[in-house]
Parts: C-alpha cells; sequence; structure tokens
C-alpha cells in the first residue's frame, strides 16, 4: 500500500514514499529531499552464512550519471566500478547502520541505495543515510535504531543543517554525522583549522535535527512496520567456556603482555595449542564436536583480558599508561631522486610518504555527480599484506585502502597553498610498511612531513592521533579512554576516534564504533585527549625533525611559472589551429597549460627555458603603442615595403618611403629578409594593422 510522509528538514521538504516501488524487497522507500531523489532497498537472507563470526553487511551507494543529466565519459558509455565518492558514501553508512544490528545476528544484509535525481543544493549522500534506516527500520529485518544522519556547515560564523551548494563552497567545515535519538553513532569530518569547541557545537546542533528526523521513522515503524524476524541466535557452549576460562585466565593474561606484536601473537598462538592438546585429551572422542566452541571461547577470552586489564587496572598490553603515546620517529629526504619523502613511526605502526610534483594539467579529472570535477592534491594509500606479516599477493586498493586514503586527504587539504602560491599538482602516496593500529593517523604525519621536504608551503603542519574506548561490562555508561591505540586495543575495543589538526584547529575526523553511540561527554573527552596528543607529537618529534617547509625544491622537480594575461589574448598565444603555442613550445621545449581566466603555467627542468617562453608570451599579449621602438625581424620583402615582426607573431609594414631618409628605388637596395632592423611604431590604424618606421631621423625623434 502506498504511504507518503513529510516533514521539514533544515527549510526544505524531506518526503518518504513507501509502497510504490521494488515491492519484493524486505524494505524499501523513496527518498525525496527537494529535488533529489534516492531509492533505497534493503534486502535479508533467509538463513545464516555458514562458519562466520561477523554480521555479513553490505552497502552500495549507486551513482547514477542520468540523475544530474550526463552520460557517462566511458567507453561503454555506461557506469563502471563506483566512484572515489560513492565507496566513501557506503562506508559511512555501515559505519553507522552495522552497531545496531544484533551482536548474534549471522544473516547476509544488503542496503542499496540508488541515486535517481540530484539537486546541488540538496545531499544524495543525507538522502541515501536517512533511507538506509528507513528501508532497515521498517522491514522484517532485526535493527537497534532507527538511525539518522545529516550534514552540518560553517559559514560566516554560522552553523548550518544541510548547507546548501553555495553555503558548502564556502564553508570552513564538512561535517557529516549520524545518531540514535539519544546518542552519536558516527562522525565524519573535514574541516579548515576548527576549533574544538565551534566543532563539538555543530555536533550537537547537528545532532538535534536528526531528532527530529527520528520521529518520523518512529511513526513509519508504528504504522507500516513488518514484525522482526526471528534468527537462530549465536552463543557460545557455557560449559566449553568455563572449562576453558579455568585452564587459561592467567596463562592468557601473561600471554597478552608484550611491547612487541610479533612476540603478542606467538604467545596467543602457542597458548592456544596448548589449550587444543590439553582438551583433546579432556574430551577425547567428542573433541572434534568441541573445537569449534573452543575457539570461541579463546576469542572471547583474549578479548575480556585485555578489556579487564585496561578497565581495571589501567595496564595496556604493551606496559603503557592510559595517554602514553607508543614511541615515535621521523626521518625526511630518504630518496635522492624523488620530490619529497618521509618516514614516520609510532611503536610498530611505520609509514614511508613519498609526494610527486606535477603541473596542473595533471590534476585528476573525475565523472561523478557533484560540483567537484578535479582534483589538484591527491593522496592514495597502500596496505600491502606484508605490513602484517601475511603473505598474500597484491590485488589493488579495496574499500579500506580508499576510505583511508581519502581520510588523510581530507586532513591535509585546508594545509595545501593555493595555486597561485604553488602552481602545482600534488600526488602523496602512503606506503603502510608495518601495520599495528592507526596507520591513517601515521599517515597524515609522515605525508606532512613528506610535504614539507618537498618544500611544498604548507600553511601549518598536521599531525593525527586515535583514541579508543573501553566501557564497563555492567554499566556502559562507565567508560574507560585510552590515547593510541594500537590493533588489539582497536580490535577488542568500543571505539576508534580519529582526529588529525594543527596546531590552530581539526582539519579531520573520522568515528568507527561497536557501541549503540556516544555521549556528547564522551565526545568532548576525545577531543580533549586528542588535542593534547596531536601537539606533543607535532613539537616534540615532527617540528624537530623538519622546522619548516624546505626553501628549495628537488632539482628533479618540474619548475613552473605563472603568468597572467588578458584573456582575449589568449587567441592570440594559442594561434590559428595553435601555431602560435606550438611553435613557442618547440622552440624551448617547455609545457604549457592556460587557464580560461588568462593564467598562464610554463613549466620545464630549465628555467632559463621558462623564462624565455614567457618572454615570448608577454611579447604576443603586450599591446603595442604608437611611439615605441622595436628591435625587428624582416619576415616578407614586397615592392611596396618591408614586413617586420618586431613582437612574436606581429608584423608590421614598412613601407618603402620610411625605409631610408632618401629616396629608394628597392626594398632590397636597404634590407633583405631575416635582417634584424631598429624600428618605431608610426600608428596602428582602424582593422589593427601595424605601420613602422626605418626612417633614423624618425626614431631619432623619439
Amino acid at each position: 500500500m502506498f504511504k507518503s510522509y513529510e516533514m521539514d528538514l533544515a527549510g526544505r521538504k524531506l518526503v518518504i514514499e513507501t509502497g510504490k516501488m521494488a515491492g519484493l524487497a524486505n524494505g524499501s522507500c523513496l527518498v525525496r529531499y527537494g529535488e533529489t531523489v534516492v531509492l533505497v532497498n534493503a534486502t535479508v537472507s533467509n538463513v545464516p552464512r555458514e562458519g562466520i563470526d561477523f554480521f555479513p553487511l553490505g552497502v552500495d551507494y549507486e551513482e547514477k550519471l542520468y540523475s544530474v543529466g550526463r552520460i557517462p565519459g566511458s567507453y561503454n558509455r555506461r557506469e563502471g566500478r563506483p566512484s572515489e565518492k560513492a565507496i566513501l558514501v557506503a562506508r559511512a553508512i555501515d559505519r553507522f547502520m552495522r552497531p545496531l544490528f544484533p551482536k548474534d545476528f549471522r544473516n547476509d544484509v544488503c542496503i542499496s541505495c540508488t541515486v535517481l535525481s540530484v539537486e546541488p543544493d540538496n545531499s544524495p549522500e543525507i538522502a541515501a543515510m536517512i533511507g538506509s534506516s528507513i528501508a532497515v527500520s521498517i522491514s522484517e529485518i532485526p535493527f537497534n535504531g532507527p538511525v539518522a544522519g545529516v550534514n552540518v556547515g560553517y559559514v560566516d560564523g554560522q552553523i548550518f543543517i544541510n548547507p546548501t551548494l553555495e553555503q558548502r563552497l564556502n564553508s570552513q567545515l564538512n561535517l557529516t554525522i549520524a545518531g540514535t535519538s539519544k546518542k552519536i553513532c558516527m562522525i565524519e569530518a573535514g574541516a579548515n583549522q576548527v576549533p574544538d569547541d565551534i566543532m563539538l557545537d555543530a555536533i550537537i546542533k547537528g545532532h538535534e535535527e536528526i531528532k527530529k528526523v527520528i520521529a518520523l521513522i518512529e511513526t513509519m515503524q508504528k504504522e507500516i512496520g513488518k514484525p522482526k524476524m526471528t534468527y537462530p541466535h549465536f552463543s557460545i557452549d557455557q560449559k566449553v567456556y568455563d572449562d576453558v576460562f579455568e585452564f587459561t585466565k592467567e596463562k592468557m593474561y601473561e600471554a597478552v603482555q608484550s611491547i612487541d606484536k610479533e612476540v603478542r601473537d606467538s604467545n596467543i598462538e602457542a597458548l592456544k595449542t596448548m589449550v587444543k592438546n590439553h582438551f583433546a585429551e579432556v574430551y577425547g572422542d567428542v573433541f572434534e564436536s568441541k573445537i569449534k566452541y573452543i575457539e570461541e571461547a579463546l576469542h572471547s577470552i583474549e578479548k575480556k583480558t585485555v578489556r579487564r586489564m585496561i578497565y581495571n587496572e589501567h595496564k595496556r598490553v604493551d606496559g603503557r599508561g592510559i595517554d602514553d603515546i607508543r614511541p615515535l620517529s621521523a626521518e625526511v629526504g630518504l630518496f635522492e631522486r624523488l620530490h619529497g619523502s618521509a618516514l614516520f613511526a609510532r611503536g610498530q605502526t611505520q609509514v614511508l610518504s613519498l609526494v610527486t610534483l606535477g603541473t596542473i594539467n595533471d590534476k585528476q579529472e573525475m565523472d561523478a555527480l557533484d560540483e567537484n570535477v578535479s582534483k589538484r592534491y591527491m593522496h592514495h594509500y597502500n596496505f600491502p599484506a606484508y605490513s602484517t606479516g601475511e603473505a598474500k599477493p597484491n590485488r589493488g586498493p579495496g574499500r579500506r585502502e580508499i576510505g583511508h586514503g581519502a581520510l588523510v586527504e581530507r586532513a591535509l587539504i585546508p594545509v595545501i597553498p593555493s595555486e597561485d602560491v604553488f602552481p602545482y599538482t600534488i600526488r602523496v602516496v602512503s606506503e603502510i610498511l608495518s601495520s599495528n593500529g592507526s596507520t591513517s593517523q601515521g599517515s597524515i604525519c609522515a605525508s606532512t612531513l613528506a610535504l614539507m621536504d618537498a618544500g611544498v608551503p604548507i600553511i601549518e603542519p598536521v599531525a593525527g592521533i586515535s583514541t579508543g574506548l573501553i566501557t564497563d561490562e555492567n554499566d556502559p555508561n562507565k567508560y574507560l579512554m585510552m590515547v593510541d591505540i594500537q590493533g588489539i586495543e582497536d580490535f577488542y575495543g568500543d571505539m576508534d576516534f580519529k582526529v588529525a589538526g594543527t596546531k590552530n584547529g581539526i582539519t579531520a575526523i573520522q568515528v568507527d564504533i561497536k557501541l549503540d553511540g556516544l555521549s556528547t561527554e564522551i565526545i568532548r573527552e576525545a577531543f580533549e585527549k586528542t588535542k593534547k596528543a596531536r601537539f606533543h607529537i607535532l613539537d616534540d618529534v615532527m617540528l624537530k625533525t623538519l622546522p619548516a617547509p624546505r626553501k628549495a625544491l628537488s632539482k628533479y622537480a618540474p619548475k613552473i611559472k605563472i603568468i597572467n594575461i588578458n584573456p582575449d589574448k589568449i587567441k592570440d598565444v594559442i594561434g590559428s589551429g595553435g601555431k602560435v603555442i606550438n611553435d613557442i613550445i618547440d622552440k624551448t621545449k617547455v609545457k604549457i597549460d592556460i587557464e580560461d581566466d588568462g593564467r598562464v603555467f610554463v613549466s620545464s627542468m630549465d628555467q632559463e627555458m621558462i623564462d624565455k617562453a614567457i618572454g615570448m608570451i608577454e611579447g604576443i599579449t603586450k599591446e603595442i603603442m604608437p611611439g615605441e621602438i622595436y628591435v625587428g625581424k624582416v619576415v616578407k620583402i614586397m615592392n611596396f615595403g618591408a614586413f617586420v615582426e618586431i613582437l612574436p607573431g606581429k608584423e608590421g609594414l614598412v613601407h618603402i618611403s620610411k625605409l631610408s631618409d632618401n629616396r629608394i628605388e628597392k626594398v632590397e637596395d636597404v634590407v633583405k629578409f631575416g635582417d634584424e632592423i631598429l624600428v618605431k611604431v608610426l600608428n596602428i590604424d582602424d582593422q589593427g594593422r601595424i605601420n613602422l618606421s626605418k626612417s633614423t631621423m624618425e626614431i631619432v625623434e623619439e
């Protein structure tokens, strides 16, 4: 049965339609936000997936170019693999939806968001976030929602919910949050050095708007929601758990404690082998039927041991205090021929970041739905298997790698100098050499140093750090927060709260949680701890390694110079069929990029050739005035005079009567083809023709 629900969201109409489309999906809705329309469908498998110990959730966000009236530019003229933006939106939806499903649910769930129409002022990402919650909430899929999301901007000292396109272009903040009626479930932010207090205020105000959307979803649940399905509950065999716990509780406590991840992993593997051998004797013939429960018990005991040690004893597996950061180190300038490089380590997490500088023409062009069609700064993140000691072939970047690279890129974009100040395209690649937690934040630190090593005049250095959370197993309102979590603390903890920023403010946030949400108090404390930690990283490590960007670029980096010309003169520089510009390139071997606004980028490895090319361009675009004197070259002889090139592409006529102070019979009596002569501009007629004189008397008069 068709139903429509409506509300005002940030001053614009939000309409939810159900019962008209995709009737075979378990839950479906059409979300209209202004003229932006997204179809969201949720489906669930009838039976659990065998042999897994996690919830198999899949989220797809499909960008359709028909939604903005465009035909794809690919060879097949159809959408290909998801864009980076689509992957990031899908990951964001996954992050706030996943914690709200039952912990023991093992049925496959797929959420598919299809963008049908886009109005630039109304974000399809927000429509997809709201629609995902609705589709699952009104379906039979078990879910502890509802949840909703909004985008928050900050323009001219004012906070805006779901900012329009114009507001987004001028905003100092791009914050996306999701939450239930009581708590925040997800935070994703890019910011232009926004102070902590403003960021927190934006989160709080965004949450107030979220509560209004949740009220609408709750109404839909009551009116059209399906009864929730029953499912096989995953549980541990309590008798096996108790037996394994009694045998391992002290041994596990010892095994998990080591500064070295490899030692710790080796200890735990040895303990697991010991446990299996022991219970093979204890259980005898029924051991094989119990092995699955033994492994599950070992996992649970390891998790509880780590959590209790941190929460009850304020003791971490590597011996650190709650607010202690692992040992830090940094190096720069590791490779002579690279434009910039840096190696940053935090404990056993080690990142190598490498910078390449290119010309403006090297920008990345994108076939996307939003207003951003090119990228001048690119960050790519690679996570090879050897970084975790695994033997796996490289299959290219997955969603995790794309997400981490985007987070680092978002953290550094606010400090990248403008094109006018630094006319280069910049690519940074972070190679994860060793991973034991917080590789994305290590990449931010390494990349900042690599940019400085390359001589990129960044506005401020950026550092990143994460905090973790352990909640009381009996009272989730009681918690303990720790700084700089490593892999095991991330895996068994409740939160990974990543914050990057400068001394002036925050540039990026990403929050992953396993809880049903975070309180304002937790968020405020996370900001306080990460601020103190990133100041320490900046002052005591990064700036001691390299206090400021290098003054000179690498000798292997291209040299680029910008000049500005009158846009009306662009056609003169290019010439008919590109004749003029190609002639300049042939003579100087430079690369020339011309923007519509009249900016001309000239690049080469040879500064002398850059200067020569610029001289030729300036000559072409220079306004020639009567009375000016030039040294020109004779390029054509006619019986009535000689044509002289006084500037590249600029010719004038010296009439035979103006070739000499005396009467002459033939032009060739005074000049020949190829001669360089001194001439004066007499006038420029209405058709733009330049009349010159070689007469000594007229030149001397000047």
